[in-house]
């Protein structure tokens, strides 16, 4: 994930950000088009630009004033004639340059041209974001620039614990939900006041996407809420109208989500993260917050002023879960520990092929399906030589969960 269209919304608008460890420029071209390049001068490997984001025809080296255009070209060398004698090949010479998509005005990079493309990367995890960065018809923005701190933990912590950890919410974040009220107070400190396996989801599909759903729950840590429940009420006719009773509830809900591998986001709390890693014991993390293109600005300035104050760098949540994100790394650099095994148990046979939604579901919104799909992919991708391998299992990468009838079974039973 490398940002969003309303990040740089005119021709010479760009972000600075990174791909791993890798500073990368994104710029939107004077052809409306989007261009992504390593932010590395190809003289002395140099930072190239040094600004967060702005607008700029040209970047130029501060060391020795190389100039590379907006797509990443070596446009211009000081004293090349007198100097090089007009022997340089600029064009070798270019920045490199990175492999760009859009899907819906969310834009991604890649640096493997044998890498699928953007759309069969997200795969069926399409019919669940069409549902909200769709939406009604207007979409999703982000809103920047993005907060920023550092988190002494490995990324793939915060990225299991998006992609659906409902088991943590009523423990972790019993005071901050005691306080806050709604719709979510009765997970506080466990006390199974709702009815957990009548009240939500959890999915995932191939290349380890996935998120858990709350349902009626989109707006359930917002203290002030009216525009935001209004667009929801507002919207959701034309919602099931385009995709359906099934997937009007999933917009309806709360999700914790994870796109495979360090983007997630909370759609109703509406905070959206990029998990930088800075080696494997330390992030960057990066907090936008998502709005509805549609919405008046009152309500995304309300929507984004919630998510700040629950997700924000010192957020009430956010706060609560860096200290298990930084816990479970540093506890872990003992070499016994690090010899133990880690229990991803919870709910299995209790998911499968659904007749409605894609992928494989599970039964509650506090599981583990999503997990098991997340670490599944990543062995997967720690495994395979190349990405013909990894398309060779497209398949069969459900195989192992292997309770296939479980859904109809229990949706026969239910009538």
């Amino acid at each position: 994930m490398l940002g969003h269209e309303s990040l740089v919304p005119k021709p010479g608008d760009f972000i600075t950000t990174y791909m791993a460890e890798d500073k990368v420029i994104l710029s939107h071209q004077s052809d409306g088009t989007f261009r992504a390049f390593i932010n590395s001068c190809s003289h002395r490997g140099n930072q190239i630009c040094h600004a967060d984001s702005g607008n700029a025809k040209a970047f130029v080296c501060n060391y020795h004033g190389w100039v590379f255009g907006q797509d990443g070209s070596l446009v211009d060398v000081p004293l090349e004639s007198r100097c090089y004698h007009n022997s340089l090949d600029k064009q070798k010479l270019a920045a490199k340059s990175v492999r760009v998509e859009t899907y819906k005005g969310f834009i991604f990079g890649c640096h493997d041209p044998e890498a699928p493309s953007l759309e069969d990367y997200l795969g069926e995890f399409r019919y669940y974001l069409d549902t909200i960065w769709e939406g009604a018809g207007g979409g999703m923005e982000l809103l920047g620039p993005p907060m920023k701190s550092l988190l002494q933990c490995n990324w793939k912590v915060p990225a299991e614990n998006f992609i659906g950890d409902g088991y943590h919410v009523g423990w972790t974040h019993a005071a901050a939900l005691s306080q806050i009220g709604g719709e979510l107070a009765g997970l506080a400190g466990n006390r199974a006041d709702i009815p957990f396996d009548d009240l939500g989801l959890q999915f995932t599909t191939r290349h380890g996407h996935g998120f858990g759903v709350i349902d009626n729950a989109a707006a359930g840590l917002h203290i002030k809420r009216e525009g935001w429940t209004k667009f929801l009420e507002d919207t959701r006719g034309e919602v099931r109208r385009k995709f359906g009773p099934e997937r009007e509830r999933l917009y309806l809900g709360h999700w914790n989500c994870s796109i495979f591998p360090n983007c997630s986001f909370l759609y109703g709390t509406n905070t959206f993260k990029i998990w930088h890693p800075r080696g494997p014991h330390e992030i960057e993390v990066w907090t936008y917050t998502i709005v509805p293109r549609d919405a008046d600005p009152a309500t995304k300035s309300m929507i984004q002023r919630e998510a700040i104050r629950t997700f924000g760098t010192a957020g009430t949540l956010e706060s609560d879960d860096g200290e298990n994100m930084s816990s479970a790394t540093y506890i872990n650099r003992g070499v016994i520990t690090r010899n133990g095994r880690m229990n991803s148990t919870m709910g299995v046979g209790y998911e499968g092929p659904h007749p409605v939604y894609p992928g494989i579901v599970g039964i509650s919104f506090i599981g583990e399906t999503s997990y098991r799909g997340f670490y599944r992919f990543w062995k997967e991708m720690i495994d395979a030589p190349d990405w013909a391998s990894v398309k060779a299992n497209d398949d069969t990468w459900d195989s192992v969960f292997p309770n296939r009838n479980f859904w109809n079974e229990k949706l026969n039973a239910a009538e």
